[in-house]
């Protein structure tokens, strides 16, 4: 076991918007409105999500421009409220304009993102834990958050994904820092470890160890865990975006050791809400 390496997404952004383009400019009026697994929002609506996330990131990083939650208002109910506004407005927009914004936020985020010390600690990954984090985790939570997006579109209109290692092994290995936070309230005596494999060419071995300060994160598989849980790499993006319930999960996991310890692998989640 290591410590896990730093996640560089900096050229697959130009990438993975390139082929969402792409994608889009071939749909026609029907696929633009299929439903898709976030609930009550089609195809068009993810695109225009997309470009929410995109104009909010440059007001907030580049322009320092905040938009703060109500009083009273979790960061969770803030962020779907948010979300949810923007994507009515939003419907007001052609496909064709959403394709022209697209490219033209896409390529302002990206320039900014390039100019960041990805090393520095910024804000915290709220779902990897109230600690600040390395730049490089947040931007790569940004990418792990378009290319998401991209293959829930890609689902509704019947198109196969963007798997391959290149664009799939960066958003595992950036999901598997939710992992201690997911095990944040789990008892256990300090040196205990649980390792997750994910199956597929994307996959790989991580492990959270308990520590005298809590659980900490690995890359590899321990020699002796006290639990292992084992995902095909489909269904653990999916699981852990709530693309997939945890008790689906169950059914296509296979879990070594204690169970009990295992568990909370199934409770996972990369996202804010």
């Amino acid at each position: 076991m290591r410590p896990p390496e730093p996640v560089m997404v900096l050229d697959l952004f130009p990438e993975e918007r390139a082929a969402l383009l792409d994608l889009l400019a071939e749909l026609s009026e029907e696929e633009w409105g299929r439903p898709t697994v976030c609930e009550g929002w089609s195809v068009k609506d993810v695109a225009g999500h997309v470009l929410g996330v995109d104009l909010g990131n440059l007001s907030v990083r580049r322009d320092h421009y905040r938009i703060d939650p109500a009083p009273g208002e979790d960061l969770g109910g803030f962020v779907n409220r948010f979300n949810e506004e923007w994507v009515r407005a939003a419907r007001r927009l052609s496909p064709r304009l959403l394709l022209d914004l697209l490219a033209t936020s896409g390529q302002q985020l990206f320039t900014h993102f390039g100019s960041l010390d990805l090393f520095e600690l910024g804000g915290p990954v709220s779902w990897a834990g109230p600690a600040p984090a390395p730049v490089w985790l947040d931007v790569a939570r940004e990418y792990t958050e378009r290319w998401v997006h991209q293959q829930q579109i890609r689902d509704a209109v019947g198109r196969p994904g963007l798997t391959e290692p290149r664009y799939l092994s960066p958003v595992l290995s950036t999901f598997a820092h939710a992992l201690p936070h997911a095990f944040r309230d789990t008892e256990a005596p300090i040196g205990t470890s649980v390792g997750l494999h994910v199956r597929g060419e994307s996959g790989g071995d991580w492990t959270v160890a308990r520590k005298m300060g809590g659980w900490v994160l690995y890359a590899g598989a321990p020699a002796s865990p006290e639990a292992r849980v084992s995902l095909d790499e489909t269904v653990a993006w999916r699981l852990f975006t709530k693309g997939l319930t945890p008790g689906k999960a169950e059914q296509e996991a296979v879990f070594e050791g204690d169970r009990r310890l295992g568990e909370p692998m199934l409770h996972t989640l990369a996202i804010i809400a």
